[in-house]
C-alpha cells in the first residue's frame, strides 16, 4: 500500500474506534464550563449578591422602624416616712413596669452621603458583572486551548498511527528479504528497533492524550473517567484586524472596565467624606403605652399611652482636622485609581501588539508548514516505494519516515499555535465567542 492508502485506514481505525463515544464539540465543551465550572459558578453567585445589594435601605435612604416591649417587676421590703411624719411599712412590696410601642427614625440629611452610598452599591455590581466576565473569559479561554491542545494530539496520533503501519511492513518486508538472503541481520534489526522506537513514541502520545482528556473533565466540572473524542481538524479565524482589537480592548476588557469601575468608586468615597463637612438632620416618631402598678406609694396604677416625635440635628465642628485628612487622603485614592487605569490600558494594548505579531507570524507559518508536509508526504511516498524495490538503504527510509512525521507535527503546531494566538487576542478584545 502506498502512504495515502495507509493514511486512509489509519483515520478509518480511529473512526471505528471513536463510535458509539461521545463527540466533544468546543462549543458544547464551552457550555458546559458556562454552567458546570467552580469558579464561574461562584463568581455568578457574588454578582447575586451584589444585585442584592442594591437597594435605596442598603443605602440608607429609608426610615427605620421597631418595636420594642419591656416588663420590669420587683419584690422589696419598703420603709417610707411621709411628710405629715406617718411611717408606712410593707413587706414583700410589688412593683410591675410595664411599656411597650413602635419607634421610628429617619434620616432626611446627611450631606448627600446616602445618595453617594446607593451610587456605590450600583458600582459595585457593576464591578461583579466585570468580574464575572473576566472570569468566564478565562476559563472559556482555558477550555478552548485544552480542547484544541488535545486535536492537535490526535492529528499526532494519526501520524504515529500510520507511521507503526509503514515500520511494520518494514520490519515484514526486511525479514523477507534475510530470508532469501537479500539483507543481513542487521537491517531486521534496524527495522525492529524503529518499530520499538515509534510504538514507545505512541505509547507516550497516548498517555498525554488520555491526561489532557483528564484535565479537560476537570475544567468542565465533570466526571473525570468520561471518555469522549474531540473534532478532527483547527479552524483559525485569520480576519482578526489590529485596530479593531486596539479599540475593542479600551471599550470591552473586563479588567480595563474594572479599573474604570475601581475609579468610579473612588470618587464616591469621597463624596461620602465630603459628607461629614454638612449637618445630619434627622426625625422620630413612635406610639408608646406604658402602665405602672405599685403596692406602696402614692399612685398604686399608672397608665399612659400617646405619640411621641422630633427632629434634631448634629455637625461635626472641630475632630482634630481628621476631616481634612480623610479628604486628602480620598483625593490621592482618586489620582491613585486614575494612573491604575492608564496603566492597565498600556499593558494591555502592549500584550496586544505583541500577540497580533505572533498571530500573523504563525498564519504565515500555517501555510510554509503545510506545503512542508505535503512535501514530505510526497518524498515518504517515494521513498517507501523504493525501499520496496530495494534500491536505497535503511538509513535513508529511516530519515524520510521521521522526516514526515516532524512535518506533520509542525504543521499541526502552527495550527495550534494560530489558534492559540486568536484565543488569546479575542480575550484581550473581551469577545470571545464562540
Amino acid at each position: 500500500m502506498n502512504y495515502s492508502k495507509l493514511l486512509g485506514l489509519s483515520f478509518l481505525l480511529i473512526a471505528f474506534h471513536s463510535f458509539g463515544q461521545e463527540i466533544l464539540t468546543v462549543e458544547n465543551a464551552v457550555k458546559i464550563a458556562i454552567e458546570n465550572n467552580y469558579q464561574i459558578v461562584t463568581a455568578a453567585n457574588n454578582l447575586k449578591i451584589d444585585s442584592v445589594s442594591v437597594s435605596p435601605g442598603f443605602a440608607g435612604m429609608l426610615p427605620s422602624l421597631g418595636a420594642t416591649i419591656t416588663d420590669n417587676r420587683s419584690v422589696q421590703n419598703l420603709s417610707q416616712i411621709r411628710l405629715d411624719g406617718t411611717q408606712v411599712e410593707q413587706d414583700n412590696a410589688r412593683n410591675d413596669v410595664l411599656n411597650y410601642g413602635v419607634a421610628m427614625d429617619w434620616t432626611l440629611f446627611d450631606g448627600l452621603r446616602m445618595f453617594a452610598n446607593y451610587e456605590q452599591l450600583k458600582e459595585t455590581q457593576k464591578l461583579g458583572e466585570a468580574e464575572l466576565k473576566q472570569v468566564v473569559l478565562t476559563k472559556v479561554g482555558e477550555v478552548m486551548i485544552i480542547y484544541y491542545d488535545l486535536v492537535q494530539q490526535q492529528q499526532q496520533l494519526s501520524a504515529l498511527d500510520s507511521t507503526i503501519i509503514i515500520s511494520k511492513q518494514r520490519v515484514e518486508l526486511a525479514q523477507n528479504r534475510f530470508l532469501i538472503g537479500k539483507a543481513s541481520k542487521l537491517e531486521v534489526l534496524n527495522a525492529q528497533v524503529d518499530l520499538n522506537t515509534d510504538e514507545t513514541l505512541m505509547q507516550r502520545q497516548k498517555e498525554l492524550y488520555t491526561n489532557t482528556k483528564t484535565q479537560l473533565n476537570q475544567q468542565l466540572a465533570r466526571d473525570l473517567k468520561i471518555d469522549f473524542d474531540v473534532m478532527p481538524e483547527i479552524f483559525v479565524d485569520e480576519s482578526l484586524l489590529l485596530p479593531n482589537l486596539e479599540t475593542n480592548v479600551v471599550t470591552n476588557n473586563p479588567l480595563l472596565d474594572a479599573q474604570k469601575i475601581g475609579k468610579r468608586i473612588s470618587e464616591l468615597r469621597l463624596k461620602q467624606i465630603k459628607a461629614a463637612r454638612y449637618p445630619t438632620i434627622f426625625a422620630s416618631t413612635g406610639y408608646t403605652i406604658r402602665s405602672s402598678e405599685t403596692s406602696l406609694g402614692f399612685n398604686v396604677l399608672s397608665e399612659s399611652q400617646g405619640f411621641n416625635y422630633g427632629i434634631g440635628a448634629t455637625l461635626n465642628i472641630f475632630d482634630g482636622f481628621n476631616q481634612n485628612r480623610n479628604e486628602k487622603i480620598g483625593k490621592i485614592e482618586v489620582q491613585n485609581a486614575k494612573a491604575a487605569i492608564e496603566e492597565q490600558e498600556l499593558e494591555l494594548l502592549s500584550m496586544l501588539a505583541t500577540t497580533y505579531q505572533t498571530y500573523l507570524t504563525n498564519i504565515s507559518l500555517i501555510e510554509l508548514e503545510g506545503n512542508n508536509e505535503s512535501i514530505a508526504k510526497e518524498n515518504l511516498d517515494i521513498t517507501v516505494e523504493k525501499y520496496r524495490i530495494g534500491i536505497i538503504p535503511t538509513i535513508e527510509f529511516r530519515t524520510a519516515q521521521l522526516n514526515y512525521i516532524t512535518a506533520k507535527v509542525r504543521f499541526s503546531n502552527a495550527k495550534f499555535q494560530a489558534k492559540l494566538s486568536e484565543i488569546i487576542l479575542k480575550q484581550l478584545a473581551g469577545n470571545l465567542l464562540i
